[in-house]
């Protein structure tokens, strides 16, 4: 809003950068007194002018770098800055006599409330200093040299600027993407559970590893996690085919080896989803049981209240689509006591650089053994900190 009181047209009518306004089909709409003075005419013959009618350089290349520039400034809605022109001004005291003047265009819009563009800008800085840089001597060659330097320079910094804003909108669309890929867990009626996601150092805030926490219809839970190979929006999307499909599997078959047979059958079909790990687990509160099934995932931790820890095993087969033919896969089933903790996670959990896997499961285990028995936010907080910065990490604590 503006603030009450400020006279925005006085403001421009004194700026000592001369400056025009154009509608966005480039017609002059006003000049200020610096725009005036530089080329020589009052505004009156300027406004409703086409720019380039009024505008004073005669050098055709000039003409074409504006031109582009102001086109830009239409189709991309962002400010963009010319390549430098040459305009000489006469001395004051020296009628007849022009000193050499060099300037550099910048556009920049200004938009309604409908996000189309109200007003174009169109400031000139002078630039006559730094051309001149070296001394009265220098030759024409060398500020040819120097306005080209120029231009290059202010080229990158628009082209910079661009990618960050490709950038910041990239973000924005991983975002969105996590958030319906990758929602809150549903709230259990007899246990609390906690999810967290974290990817991989400098990689976009969504990657290949999926949760899934689901309360069925029978009554039982389904909690599962899986790891799509590779980053990236990518990796990302073959990633919520697989989730969606799981999730949908487990609900309608009889236990998590079904469930990982259809998923399997279904990632041959989908390109980038073969190699993916995946581990599918119903627990069945009111038998104290959890049954399991795994596709060449890390195994699932279960933390009993006296601090033991057993890794679930059992039933572990190769990734998806790994085996030549499709093969029924394995199920086992445990039970728990009331308090134990169940831990399922991706390998960015457990694995180091360097390092054997089973010290990266010993360690989960030790922590496990300490602190099984906290609340489960601050528990699921404290596992994703033991992640790998390198690697994408999804944790899910259950207190059973």
């Amino acid at each position: 809003m503006r603030e009450p009181g400020i006279d925005y047209h006085a403001i421009f009518e004194v700026s000592p950068s001369a400056m025009l306004l154009l509608n966005s089909v480039l017609v002059i709409l006003d000049a200020n007194k610096s725009y005036q003075n530089l080329v020589g005419r009052n505004r009156d013959e300027l406004i409703g002018q086409y720019v380039f009618d009024a505008f004073p350089q005669d050098d055709a290349s000039e003409m074409e770098d504006l031109k582009a520039s102001l086109r830009r400034v239409v189709e991309s809605h962002d400010q963009d800055v010319a390549g430098p022109i040459r305009h000489d001004l006469e001395e004051p005291d020296r009628p007849g006599v022009y000193a050499e003047r060099y300037w550099s265009p910048i556009n920049a819009p200004v938009m309604d409330s409908d996000g189309q563009i109200a007003l174009i800008v169109h400031r000139l800085e002078e630039i006559t200093d730094l051309v001149r840089a070296g001394g009265p001597d220098a030759d024409h060659r060398g500020r040819e040299m120097k306005l080209e330097l120029y231009a290059r320079s202010r080229e990158l910094q628009q082209v910079n600027e661009r990618l960050r804003q490709t950038n910041a909108r990239e973000r924005q669309i991983a975002l969105a993407l996590q958030d319906s890929m990758l929602p809150a867990p549903q709230a259990l009626a007899h246990h609390q559970a906690a999810v967290r996601y974290r990817p991989a150092v400098h990689a976009l805030n969504v990657c290949g590893d999926w949760y899934d926490v689901t309360q069925l219809p029978n009554g039982k839970y389904a909690v599962a996690v899986g790891d799509v190979v590779g980053h990236g929006l990518a990796a990302a999307g073959v990633m919520g085919q697989l989730r969606s499909a799981l999730s949908a599997a487990i609900r309608v078959v009889g236990g998590p080896a079904s469930a990982l047979d259809g998923l399997d059958l279904y990632a041959r079909s989908v390109d980038g989803a073969l190699s993916t790990t995946a581990v599918q687990t119903i627990i069945a509160w009111a038998d104290h049981r959890i049954t399991y099934s795994s596709a060449g995932h890390p195994p699932p931790a279960l933390a009993d209240p006296d601090g033991t820890v057993r890794f679930l095993d059992q039933a572990t087969d190769p990734p998806l689509g790994a085996s030549m033919e499709h093969t029924p896969r394995p199920q086992a089933s445990t039970t728990y006591a009331d308090g134990a903790t169940l831990v399922l996670y991706t390998d960015g959990l457990i694995e180091r650089r360097g390092e054997d896997i089973d010290q990266g499961l010993q360690r989960l285990a030790d922590h496990l053994a300490r602190h099984g028995n906290g609340e489960v936010e601050a528990l699921a907080d404290a596992l994703i900190d033991l992640s790998s910065a390198t690697d994408d990490t999804a944790v899910v604590v259950v207190r059973l």
